[in-house]
Parts: C-alpha cells; structure tokens; sequence
C-alpha cells in the first residue's frame, strides 16, 4: 500500500506542480481528537492540526507523499482529495510500544525515537501507573541497566546506578535542565511525587558532550506533567507495609488548555504520610517515617506561531525519621536519624522560531533552593546539623537545520553556565562542607541524516571548572545504521569527566562501631576522567495484530582515577572516617538485553536484563581489617526488571511487574551486639513480584470515569533477614528490595471535557 502510494504521488508530481490545492483533515486516535498532528508533504511538515484535531490547508500543490506524524501513535501514509473542501477523517493507530514517541534527552532536539541517532529508554506514566510507583524510586528500576538501592537503615537514603556506576555517575535532569543538585540527589529519588511526572527520559552512556560533568553513565531527564487537555484528577491510595506500617498517598492535579490552545496550565498536589517499620523486632525502624508535600505546576504560554514561553515550578516539603522512641524528640532517642527538607525548584525557557528562517533560539534558565535540618545522634549525643544548597543555571541555545545535498543536518550551538553553593555543618562532630562550585560550557553538536539509512552525530563540548585548573574538552560521536525500517545499529564513543567536589554521599552521616561514619574529602583529590562505549542493535517486527521487539546493548567505560573510599584514622572522638580519594584505573563493561511486545492491545510485555562486570585494576582498602577488594562493592553482576501489562476487556486491567537483583558483596562493619569484626558479606538474589488489578468505569451522562484498585508489592516477601539490631548497628549495611510484602488498595477519579 505505502509503494502503491509514492507510485501515485510521483506519477501526478509533474502535474501538481503550480497548481492549488486544498483539502481538510479530521485527525483521530482512539476516538479522540489528535491535536498538535504533523501533517508532512514531500518531507516537509507543512502544519499541524489544532485542538480540535482539524487541520486545513490551502496553497501550492506538491509532489510525493503525505503523511500524519504524532507523538506516541503509528504514522501513516494518506492520500486525500485535493480539491476538496469535505472533511476527511484519518485515524492514527498508538503505538503499543511508544517506538514513534518524541524525545529530546539524546540530541537536546525533538527527535522520533526510532530515527535518534542516541538510544532513548521512556519511563512512562502508564508504568508508572501499573507498578504502583509513588515516587521517582519506586519507578525508574523499571528501566533496562537501571538499579535503585537504598543505603542507610535508619534514614533510607536512595541512589540510582547505572550500567554498574554509582548514583554520581549519572545526571538527573528536570525538563532538561540541570538543576538537580548533590543535596537533593540524596533524597530526591524518594521525594520526587510520581503524579508530577509525564515521563522519564533514559539515556545510558557518557553524555557529557552536551550537559556537562556527571553524566559518565548516562542521563535521567524527568520531563513533569504537562497541558494536554482540560481534565483533573483525584487519588487516594493507603497500603500497609509488612502487615504493620501503614502507608498513605493522597493525589491530585488539574489542567487547563485555552481552545486556541495558547496557553496551558497544569497542577499537582501530593500529600504522604508513612510510619515507620520495624523489620526485626529490635525497637529500631528499619524504614523511616515519613510526611510529605507537593505542589508543581508546568504551563506553557504561545502568544503566535513564533514565540512560545514555558515555566514549570516545584515546591517540596518532607519530614523523615529513624532510629527509636518516635515519642520523644530525636536527640532524646537512643538511636535516631531526622531531615527535614524545603525544596523549591524551577525552569523557565523562552524560545524563537523565525518565520523566514530554518532556526530556533532558546534561552533557559533554572534554579533550585533546599534548606535542610538534621539530626544524626546516638545516645542523645547533641548531632543536630543545619544544610543550604542552592543552585541557578542559564543558557542559550541555537538549532539550526541546513540541507547538504540531499541531506538534512540540525546543527546545535550553545552556551550555559551552572553556579552550586552548598554548605552542610554539624557542629558537635566538627563536620562541615562549605563548597562553592561553577562550571561554564559551551559546545556545538551535529546530528547528520547522512540518507535515509545513516545517521551521523557528533558534538563537543568545552568546560571550565572552577575547582579544576584547565579546561576540559568531552566529545562524543554515535552512528546510526538503518538497513530496515525494522532494524537499527547504533554506536558511539564518549568522554567524561567528575570534578573534585563533594557528592550525595559525602553528606550522609552513618552510623557504624558504636558511634558514627562519615566522608572527608582528600585534599589532593583531583578530577576523573572516562571513556564510554556503547554498541546496540534494534529489532521491531510489527504485523496487524501484534509487535514485538528486542535490543542488545553492550557497554564498555573506562575510568581513570576513579573516586573511591578507604577507611581512614578516626577522628578524635573515635567515629569512623572514610576518606575520598583517587584510585587505580577502574573497567565496567556488560551488556543488557531487551524484549518488547504487544498483541492486539490486549497485552503488552516488557523485559530487560544486564550482565556486567566492574573492577578495579588494583585492589582497594575498604577497611583496614580486611583483605583488599578489586571488585565494585555493592554492585551484582547480573539484575534486571519485567512489567506485564494484560487488558482483558475495557473496564478490567491487571499488570504484573518484578525485579531481580543477583548476589553482590556489601561491606559490614563491626559495632552491632551480631557482628564483632569487620567482614564483605555476598548477599542472596532477590526477586520482587508485584501484582496489580483495576476496574474502571464511567459514570454516566457526567464527565467522569471513576477507578478501583489493589494488589500486593513484593508478594514472595523478598526482604533482607540479617539486618543488624541495637543502637550499635551498622545503618549501611542493607541491601535488597526497599520494603518488605506490601499490600495497597485506591481509588482515582477522572474528569475531562470529553468525558474521557
């Protein structure tokens, strides 16, 4: 059909030329209008269609075919009357495994997933949705080389590793912007609400060319919720954790978009509250309490064609505790742990697209401001802490799309600048960060359709650090080979580097031997540097009825004086201090395996595995009593993830999700009444099942749909038996699914101007 079309097309072609047409569209998926359509007419997008998803056109006629593009749906070829001002209904089908999706995480440009040069995973909300996901931690181990880890006890810190690197490796990106700073990486993953969150972009491999230091393994773009259409949105959801915590979510959010579709608004609210569990009986929690609230909204402003301006804001509130006696205040407990943040965030971007010219300006700007107290205490020891960390960031940015031949090549050019100033002090254990860090960058990418089978990408990026004495240059370059529609390679070699600045878990106080743990930097500490390589194959098979799909991904990263801990003398009141320095030249190299498939829309699976391995070319001291290690610690070499969703009929849906995480070796440090000396326990695999059932239901003649749901997380109670007891126990060792069988009931109701 799609030959016999470009057949027709190329045999009026002559005829058409300076001739007029006119025809009129009705753009449809899944009986709903389709706004903001492409419509693209001899590899020229010549508009798109409006609120309504009507779109008419009236000029000169062309040649070749024409075709409807539109985020998350199948494109498709048509051929419309073109003299006729009937309207003409086309119906876009979705596309199942969202293979067509928009991203911008891989070239910092709207590209179609399948055609980016740069591999692109989505976390979606659907995902987010069926896996009972109430915070960015519980969602993005649903994502291929990702692995969520909680590493304190008492607090339940969290980190993200990426293809076999630690959370610092990986940059956390909100509406593409760096604003995520090392204080809030440390909480942030369990603060950040699911219901402010359309999607998660995943790029895995050094990125650096284009966003700077820190993305070694790869960048995490948290895109929030965006105005689609008019609609709210209310959720209720408790669970009881363990048979014992109780654990409440409540959630809302509402949009407006004006029918010119101008201007869009959306709001979210998020309110928690969860005690404490204790998994062993010892008095002490094993995960913290918790309350918490947000508020975020995104909007959009389009005075015309030619100018758009886009604001999104967040303001977070979390109270955490752990340790015992929650009936007295912190520092009169045994044992205790407590944060409270107040977090406020921002981007704004304005852009320009000229209307006699093929480019488009965008200048951006972010920030975000956290206030944070604490206490970290044993035996009501006065460990009470204050921390200030701010951040503002701003850019320009020119896109530029120029035809070589018959190619098209987007050129990109920027230039931004990141400014970081954070200060965290406990007085009574004479700790103190006070650390000032700014970074400017410019740099320039090249994203060239070499024809319709190659893509060539290449970019660099030049970087000025105030904590590292010259400029550093990280480049990057990929190539895409498509032989088929059905198949595409993809290869790339990147650069990157950390500076030598304080991250996450330098400011995380632990406890460990009957008194506290924490990180000092070496003062000779100097910059690291890596090299990545990635190499992947694509595969997609769809047929009428069903699609299915795989990738093979291999990894390599190369780092040179990686930052590493190694115990170091105690301090004078006898704590434990580990000290950051540089190590030996480390390797991690794996590969991950994907599959992917939907049949009939009646069900839809998805499945990643890794295989990785990670060493040091020397060993390393991570305790003074023990053998030297060469192996990463806290890394397994095999983990992975599957989410089946099954759609029976309309109104019923059901979805079964797990993780598994292979053996690892976790460092134990001595203190507890269980553990006299120092030992590198290699844990059990772990495999968490989660099941998940829905009704949904429309009331009738109103706007609203109304939806029930339960199920159970972890129901094989996949959980960590040897946790260490007392006040004396070391809070970092534990490892893990994050909680132990969960069992969670909601319900969500819906409203929207089409009632759907």
């Amino acid at each position: 059909m799609r030959n016999s079309l470009l057949l027709l097309f190329s045999i009026f072609g002559f005829w058409l030329s300076g001739q007029e047409c006119f025809f009129h569209l009705e753009v449809f998926s899944e009986g709903e209008p389709l706004p903001n359509a492409l419509i693209e007419w001899e590899n020229q997008i010549v508009g798109s269609t409006g609120p309504d998803g009507h779109f008419i056109y009236e000029g000169p006629c062309r040649s070749g075919a024409i075709t409807i593009r539109a985020s998350g749906c199948i494109p498709k070829i048509v051929a419309p009357e073109l003299r006729s001002k009937d309207i003409q209904t086309v119906n876009l089908q979705p596309d199942p495994l969202m293979l067509n999706e928009v991203v911008i995480s891989g070239t910092r440009t709207d590209r179609r997933r399948i055609d980016n040069p740069v591999a692109v995973n989505v976390l979606d909300r659907k995902t987010l949705v069926i896996t009972q996901s109430n915070s960015l931690a519980d969602g993005i181990c649903f994502q291929p080389g990702l692995r969520v880890e909680t590493d304190c006890q008492t607090c339940n810190y969290t980190q993200v590793r990426m293809n076999g690197l630690g959370g610092s490796y990986s940059q956390i990106l909100i509406d593409s912007r760096p604003i995520f700073t090392s204080l809030m990486s440390l909480y942030g993953l369990e603060i950040v609400p699911s219901e402010q969150i359309e999607r998660v972009e995943v790029v895995r491999g050094g990125g650096s060319a284009l966003f700077g230091a820190n993305a070694i393994a790869g960048t995490i773009n948290i895109i929030t919720r965006t105005p689609e259409k008019n609609g709210f949105g209310l959720q209720y959801s408790p669970s009881l954790i363990g048979g014992s915590a109780v654990d409440q979510v409540w959630t809302g959010h509402g949009t407006l978009v004006t029918p010119d579709r101008k201007f869009g608004l959306t709001v979210t609210g998020n309110h928690r509250e969860r005690d404490a569990f204790d998994a062993n009986d010892d008095g002490y929690s094993e995960i913290p309490e918790i309350m918490n609230n947000s508020l975020g909204l995104n909007s959009f402003w389009r005075p015309n064609n030619h100018h758009k301006v886009h604001l999104s804001a967040w303001r977070l509130h979390e109270y955490r505790r752990g340790g015992n006696r929650f009936d007295l205040p912190a520092d009169q407990a045994d044992q205790s742990e407590e944060r409270t943040h107040d977090i406020w965030a921002g981007t704004l971007d304005y852009s320009f697209t000229p209307s006699d010219l093929p480019f488009e300006i965008t200048a951006y700007f972010g920030g975000q401001h956290t206030l944070r107290d604490h206490y970290t205490g044993i035996e009501q020891s006065p460990g009470w802490g204050n921390t200030v960390s701010s951040s503002l960031m701003g850019g320009i940015q020119l896109d530029h799309t120029m035809m070589i031949g018959n190619s098209i090549n987007r050129l990109t050019l920027g230039a931004e600048t990141q400014w970081e100033d954070t200060y965290d002090a406990i007085p009574a254990y004479q700790y103190l960060i006070d650390q000032i860090t700014r970074m400017d960058g410019i740099f320039l990418q090249s994203d060239w359709d070499l024809d319709q089978r190659w893509t060539l990408l290449s970019g660099v990026r030049y970087n000025q650090h105030n904590l590292v004495e010259s400029g550093i240059f990280t480049p990057r370059i990929g190539l895409l080979f498509k032989p088929t529609q059905k198949w595409q390679i993809r290869g790339s070699w990147s650069q990157g580097f950390k500076p030598p600045q304080a991250f996450e878990t330098d400011m995380h106080i632990a406890f460990a031997g009957g008194g506290i743990s924490y990180i000092r930097i070496d003062p000779n500490l100097k910059a690291e540097h890596s090299n990545s390589f990635n190499l992947s194959v694509d595969a997609n098979f769809p047929t009428p009825r069903y699609i299915w799909g795989f990738t093979v991904d291999g990894f390599l990263t190369s780092l040179v004086d990686p930052f590493i801990l190694e115990e170091g003398p105690a301090d004078d009141e006898g704590n434990q201090v580990l000290i950051r320095k540089n190590g030996p030249t480390a390797t991690v190299a794996g590969i991950t395996l994907e599959t992917r498939g939907n049949y009939d829309r009646i069900i839809q699976v998805d499945a990643g595995v890794t295989f990785q391995i990670a060493e040091y070319e020397s060993p390393i001291a991570w305790s003074a009593d023990i053998k030297p290690e060469t192996s990463f610690l806290r890394t397994p070499e095999t983990y992975g993830f599957m989410t089946l969703q099954i759609y029976p009929e309309n109104n019923l849906n059901g979805s079964l999700s797990s993780v598994f995480t292979g053996p690892m070796k976790v460092p134990h440090f001595a203190g507890a009444p269980e553990q006299p000396v120092d030992e590198l326990i290699l844990s059990r695999s772990f495999l968490e099942i989660n099941l998940r059932v829905a009704y949904k239901q429309r009331i009738p003649n109103t706007p609203l749909t109304w939806e029930i749901f339960g199920g159970v997380q972890n129901l094989l109670n996949a959980y960590q038996s040897d946790f260490d007891t007392g006040r004396y126990r070391d809070s970092n060792y534990i490892y893990g699914p994050s909680r132990p069988r969960t069992l969670f009931i909601g319900i969500n109701i819906q409203g929207s101007r089409s009632g759907s």
